[in-house]
């Protein structure tokens, strides 16, 4: 799963980059001009790291969030519709997490002059939104075209997706992003291809200054979060040595860094939870949408069990901890065996049955 870092210039996408991913790409470069960076991040999880204890396996593996660092979007607000090259790579994008300043540095101008986080979160937002206008009049246009040349696809299915692109448009028009609609299945499937920007989810990542409090945001949309981190603290803390940055820390009493709730967070904000696979040879997370059934699951491993899938050994992770073994959760009942309806719960563990 990709998420993208977005943001106005000179709002520390490339410092937020750095923290979340322990980079080090240098910042205030290429201003102006489209960049991406991109980095694999594990995803902190103590299940994982109380499995590994539990099993001793040969090899531990996380779940997985691809962050990309995305300069160009935002540095000409005022003119309009993004380059093809920049919307083709902000398509590609699962979710945006938007870069939002709220640091004061009289070194660092602000390129609308002034520090005002509220007013950069709605930039951003018509950004997204006036180009995603822009996509649903030219699909309409083409819609109005097809329907009364009469030829090719059923009228009934030309004039529905006229309708859900109308909606759309209200929509946009009414300054709501495009996440804040409640779409059937079958809706879903027709926007697909379209990559709409304002329809991805979104976190809001306030780069506050070293000891700032976090300004109140209002921000209502559907899939959708705010969160803060001290970026260019935590920044040169991940770039320090093990050993000084844990005296860092110690000396102005940080507990933990907040990069490792920021990467939770936007795991969570794509939908998504995890299952792990346990062993001599391996404890590993998975990766799969909420609401995925054990076969989709077992897909996620490996194609021949989705294809071959019988059933699906099931326990829940709490479970197992709180009875410290395999061999005593299934003398207890614990250990059970699940069908291809099963939805996948966060946090099970599974061992697949499947045939070749």
């Amino acid at each position: 799963m990709r998420l993208g870092i977005i943001g106005l210039p000179q709002s520390g996408k490339t410092t937020i980059f750095n923290a979340l991913t322990r980079g080090t790409q240098p910042v205030g470069v290429g201003i102006g001009r489209m960049e991406i960076h991109t980095a694999v991040v594990d995803v902190p999880d103590e299940r994982v790291e109380r499995l590994t204890e539990m099993f001793h396996p040969r090899k531990t593996i996380y779940a997985k969030v691809n962050y990309s660092d995305i300069a160009g979007l935002g540095s000409a607000s005022d003119k309009g519709e993004v380059s093809g090259q920049l919307l083709n790579q902000l398509a590609q994008m699962d979710g945006y997490i938007h870069v939002v300043r709220c640091f004061e540095d009289a070194a660092v101008a602000h390129v609308r002059e002034t520090v005002d986080p509220q007013r950069d979160i709605r930039l951003m937002d018509e950004e997204l939104m006036l180009n995603d206008q822009i996509m649903v009049e030219r699909k309409r246009e083409k819609l109005t075209e097809e329907h009364k040349k009469g030829a090719g696809r059923d009228k009934a299915v030309i004039e529905r997706e006229m309708a859900l692109f109308e909606t759309l448009d209200q929509c946009l028009a009414d300054g709501k992003p495009l996440r804040d609609l409640e779409l059937s299945d079958d809706d879903e499937k027709i926007m697909s291809g379209f990559g709409f920007l304002s329809r991805k989810p979104m976190m809001l990542l306030l780069n506050l200054g070293d000891t700032q409090a976090a300004p109140a945001i209002t921000y209502d949309h559907q899939r959708s979060s705010v969160a803060n981190l001290q970026g260019k603290l935590e920044m040169d803390i991940v770039q320090l040595p093990e050993e000084d940055a844990q005296m860092f820390m110690s000396e102005y009493g940080i507990e933990e860094l907040g990069l490792s709730r920021v990467i939770s967070d936007s795991y969570d904000l794509l939908g998504l939870q995890s299952f792990f696979t346990v062993g001599e040879d391996e404890v590993r997370a998975w990766t799969v949408k909420r609401g995925a059934t054990a076969p989709e699951a077992a897909g996620e491993i490996h194609t021949d069990m989705l294809k071959g899938f019988i059933r699906a050994e099931v326990i829940a992770y709490q479970d197992l901890i709180d009875l410290g073994s395999m061999a005593e959760a299934r003398t207890k009942g614990k250990l059970r065996l699940e069908g291809k309806t099963y939805i996948v719960q966060d946090g099970d563990i599974l061992n697949i049955r499947f045939s070749n």
